[in-house]
């Protein structure tokens, strides 16, 4: 593997990984703001689009990082999380409103988005310790 495929995959491995901790901040950070402020509530975006953009711009990410890391190190697991991890996203971003509350969506989501930060350590882990990737 040349060195410039390496380094886009760590660079879409940590890209990947910071879209997933941005839709955990914003699950966290949302709620607090519209609560003590409803001064903000009306600019705060929390609306289902931003979910479904989020959930959009997240696949994208994982998939270009995760596959390519499958590619190389033929380790099925992190397809598996990768699957399962927007599988909770995309279920939080255009089913939500189906759950039982709003607690239940934000935790489906943040369920994914861990779950995708964790496909993406272990790609990025993989990479590291592969004689391939250096």
């Amino acid at each position: 593997m040349s060195t410039s495929s390496r380094v886009s995959t760590f660079s879409a491995d940590k890209l990947g990984i910071w879209a997933s901790a941005l839709c955990v901040v914003h699950c966290i950070v949302t709620p607090v703001l519209i609560s003590v402020s409803a001064v903000f509530a009306h600019v705060i975006p929390g609306e289902e689009k931003t979910h479904r953009t989020l959930a959009v711009g997240v696949a994208a990410l994982g998939a270009i990082a995760l596959i390519e890391g499958f590619r190389t190190h033929g380790r099925r697991r992190i397809l598996g999380l990768m699957a399962l991890g927007l599988g909770f996203i995309f279920a939080g971003a255009f089913y939500g409103d189906r759950l039982p509350s709003h607690g239940y969506e934000v935790a489906v989501t943040m369920m994914g988005s861990a779950l995708m930060i964790w496909a993406h350590r272990m790609n990025h882990t993989f990479c590291s310790d592969c004689r391939r990737c250096t």
